[in-house]
């Protein structure tokens, strides 16, 4: 097999990764690692990540680690016909969200996936909840903006930019929690996104 991916199925990281390989109908093998699959502290694994942690995609030679370099390894790679932007100027606009995500959205967020959904109830800090669940709708209010004047994040056409957003986007309209704003076109898009072949089958791996 050409291309092998080491993760846990129900890591959001993870998750990225298998929902751009079932959309470019990539033929791979998942090896199961992390947590209770072990793995990660073995030296094979380390030499192909130090750093001990998944995802990790193998292509032949090439060797990556880093979630978001994956998507866009893959997408450069094998999206040629669909998922890629070849003019840089929409490129990098699409790519940005990216960025943004890791840079933004994941520390808020993962705040609340943690309490609401990796936590039992007793353990759960509802203030820290309180707190990042106004937090996110600000950030989320910006993509309702952007999605109001354009089909997806990645432009008029499905792309990367979509695929962590959209991860992100659907656990957070699963979240029991209230909510200010209404958020319409954040609410259409993440319905688009659902109504795609593979996502569901991925995204509710837990």
């Amino acid at each position: 097999m050409a291309i092998v991916l080491w993760g846990r199925p129900n890591s959001l990281n993870v998750h990225k990764i298998l929902w751009l390989a079932a959309e470019l109908e990539l033929d791979f093998e998942h090896i199961y690692a992390g947590q209770h699959y072990g793995l990660i502290d073995q030296p094979e694994f380390l030499a192909r990540n130090p750093n001990g942690l998944i995802p990790v995609l193998q292509d032949h030679e090439t060797v990556l680690w880093e979630s978001h370099t994956i998507l866009r390894y893959l997408t450069e790679v094998y999206g040629q016909d669909s998922v890629w932007i070849a003019n840089p100027q929409q490129r990098f606009q699409a790519e940005k969200w990216l960025d943004w995500y890791l840079t933004t959205i994941f520390p808020v967020f993962s705040i609340l996936f943690r309490h609401l959904v990796r936590l039992p109830a007793e353990q759960r800090d509802l203030a820290a909840i309180a707190q990042a669940s106004v937090e996110l709708e600000k950030l989320f209010d910006i993509l309702d903006g952007i999605l109001s004047k354009q089909t997806y994040l990645s432009g008029q056409q499905f792309g990367i930019a979509d695929i962590p957003l959209g991860l992100a986007v659907h656990h957070w309209f699963n979240f029991d929690i209230p909510r200010q704003h209404p958020q319409p076109h954040l609410k259409a898009w993440i319905e688009k996104i659902r109504a795609r072949p593979y996502f569901l089958k991925i995204a509710t791996v837990l």
